[in-house]
């Protein structure tokens, strides 16, 4: 009986040793990590630069930063199946809505804020009011990076379109005139698209523009329009190209859309946008989210990069080429404070009136995550079978 509890605590002195030599060896894995990081919202257009500063200033956090793109739709199932397979690669997410709220509905994104709240000092009071409307909207599990007004806009050519319409009914009535040459894509991959469906409740009077079951005279006045429009892509830049090519005249637009596409040269610097009576605007913001399942040295070097990101000098590079015009999510952030290449092309292809209507338009937030989900698949089984 002594001999086998001598051996039984011997035993047990060689799993507690061996314990603590495995917990010493995982707390010394100190070090730079490697981060990769999925756009699936042509954010890295705005954050991209300040990204590769971060890793710059901080080589005892970063050793390297793996960049990939994807759509939103696929995002989520990407992340969960490494989850499931116990092999979480994707660091850290930039989004819009779509992906943000459909990861959310299937539980994929570990919770940011009050999580994490040191890496975010007095976040909420330095938000923008439409950031932190969509910051609210998902319960701390994004972290809002870029603010722009969204939409619903119209960007057209001058050329063609002597008459621009003004209210949805005239919108409709050219549509029909014209049928194929307005266009504008499918929701679930665009922002334009999104801020069209969510925005016409707003402008044709439905019952409750945050409930997509209560829209009879959205899904209508959709569903009409669908007869003049040839196909529905899967892309804002498809649209962009065909109203440039000529063969669309109107297109669903966005006012960072708006601006970035002239500034690139993708569409004519005569090319204009106009919007519809009774608009509010459905203020569009990408998010920064975190899967689950990353080790501690991955979440600390992830939370911060978000953190670098909402300082005042990474911000005000996301006023880029005018792709989420402004852009900042954080408060006095003036374009002044960007450099002055990118405050040259701002003014070159902002049009006035459009910082006007920013300003005397209302404005709302995106409809929250399980509603969206559900104008999402309402539109694709109402109106979607052209999608291509």
């Amino acid at each position: 009986m002594k001999k086998f509890v001598k051996l039984l605590s011997v035993f047990l002195l060689s799993c507690v040793t061996l314990f603590l030599t495995v917990s010493l060896a995982v707390g010394q894995q100190s070090g730079p990590v490697k981060l990769s990081i999925i756009d699936v919202a042509g954010n890295l257009q705005l954050t991209q630069t300040a990204i590769e500063a971060f890793k710059e200033a901080h080589p005892e956090i970063v050793s390297d930063i793996e960049f990939m793109k994807a759509t939103a739709p696929e995002l989520p199932a990407k992340i969960k199946a490494q989850q499931m397979a116990g092999n979480v690669m994707t660091t850290m997410v930039l989004t819009g809505y779509d992906a943000m709220a459909a990861g959310l509905e299937m539980g994929i994104w570990e919770n940011l804020y009050p999580t994490y709240d040191s890496y975010f000092p007095d976040l909420e009071d330095r938000y923008l009011p439409g950031a932190k409307g969509a910051f609210d909207l998902f319960e701390g599990y994004g972290i809002v990076v870029t603010h722009c007004p969204g939409g619903p806009m119209f960007t057209y050519n001058p050329e063609k379109v002597e008459d621009v319409p003004t209210t949805a009914e005239e919108l409709l009535e050219w549509a029909k005139a014209n049928p194929g040459k307005f266009l504008y894509p499918r929701p679930a991959n665009s922002g334009p698209g999104r801020c069209l469906l969510q925005g016409l409740p707003y402008i044709l009077g439905d019952e409750n523009p945050k409930d997509p079951k209560t829209w009879e005279k959205t899904w209508d006045y959709l569903q009409e329009l669908d007869k003049y429009i040839d196909y529905y892509p899967t892309g804002t830049a498809i649209a962009f190209r065909e109203l440039a090519e000529g063969t669309r005249w109107i297109i669903a637009s966005h006012i960072g859309w708006d601006v970035n596409q002239r500034i690139l040269g993708v569409i004519p610097a005569n090319f204009r946008g106009f919007f519809l009576e009774n608009t509010t605007w459905l203020t569009d913001c990408h998010f920064m989210c975190m899967p689950k399942g990353l080790s501690e040295a991955q979440k600390e070097a992830t939370l911060a990069l978000m953190s670098w990101l909402l300082e005042p000098e990474s911000q005000a590079l996301t006023y880029d080429a005018g792709y989420f015009y402004p852009g900042p999510a954080i408060k006095d952030v003036p374009l002044s404070l960007a450099p002055k290449e990118i405050q040259d092309n701002i003014e070159a292809a902002l049009y006035p009136e459009y910082d006007i209507v920013i300003q005397e338009f209302p404005s709302t937030t995106q409809l929250g995550a399980k509603e969206l989900v559900e104008a999402f698949e309402m539109w694709d089984k109402l109106v979607g079978a052209k999608v291509k």
